[in-house]
């Protein structure tokens, strides 16, 4: 049996429900965490450029581990939990097989960050997590090395989170939005989390935030502009995906 069919058959005997969805709809509770999870990936990126971040190794991996590391460090446990289990399935972008495996990608292969993501966060709080970790696969040789991943990857990332609260002076993030997209669930999350982390977030210079139709599902970091770019065209796409690890 190939790794991707056992994945889906872990998603089909465990459908949670996100704790932060008030409706109860699995799907936009799915949809909601990889929102943020993606939201938090591109602003990896933007740090790592701002903050001139050294990166020993794919830039990419460093940003998939602090979107992991905000979920862990802004949730309560229970809502934390759900985001990291929902946002694991959402870096299956071929649940269906049907495009080869791009090896030359900046990217590492879907099930890769599937477990990097797993194991650093089962990592954080194993104790709390055993069930999530033994409910998504996670093995137990990996698992092992799983709480020394997350303390590297904490001290790591905490530094430079440490270097930004010692700014004396610091930018707000800002936030926009295309035409005729206000009612766009994109919008209406990423607005509210801009607010939210413009809280606590210090930045040595302004990030632009904005939801757009772009053609394509994507979400990217433009260093030219210091821009975070989610493509509306992103839901559909996660949509898709829920609709094949989830089928009723």
């Amino acid at each position: 049996m190939r790794l991707i069919s056992s994945l889906l058959t872990v998603a089909a005997i465990f459908p949670t429900t996100p704790a932060y969805s008030q409706d109860g709809d699995y799907k936009n509770a799915f949809v909601e965490a990889n929102i943020l999870s993606i939201f938090y990936h591109e602003l990896g990126h933007a740090i790592i450029d701002l903050m001139n971040v050294p990166i020993f190794g794919q830039e990419e991996d460093a940003a998939d581990v602090m979107s992991v590391l905000l979920i862990d460090w802004l949730y309560n446990e229970e809502d934390a939990q759900a985001i990291a289990y929902d946002s694991a399935f959402g870096y299956l972008n071929d649940p269906n097989q049907t495009e080869e495996v791009p090896y030359w990608d900046l990217h590492g292969p879907d099930e890769q960050r599937f477990f990097n993501h797993i194991c650093v966060f089962f990592g954080a709080n194993p104790e709390e997590r055993e069930d999530l970790a033994e409910d998504l696969g996670l093995p137990d040789e990996r698992a092992e090395t799983c709480p020394d991943e997350y303390d590297q990857a904490n001290n790591s990332w905490g530094a430079i989170f440490d270097e930004m609260e010692n700014h004396t002076e610091s930018v707000s993030m800002v936030f926009k939005a295309g035409r005729a997209l206000d009612e766009h669930i994109a919008v209406q999350l990423l607005e509210d989390e801009v607010r939210h982390m413009n809280e606590d977030l210090k930045l040595p210079q302004k990030v632009t935030v904005e939801v757009v139709d772009c053609g394509e599902a994507n979400a990217f970091y433009d260093p030219e502009t210091v821009t975070i770019t989610f493509c509306s065209e992103f839901v559909e796409h996660l949509e898709e995906i829920y609709d094949v690890l989830f089928p009723r």
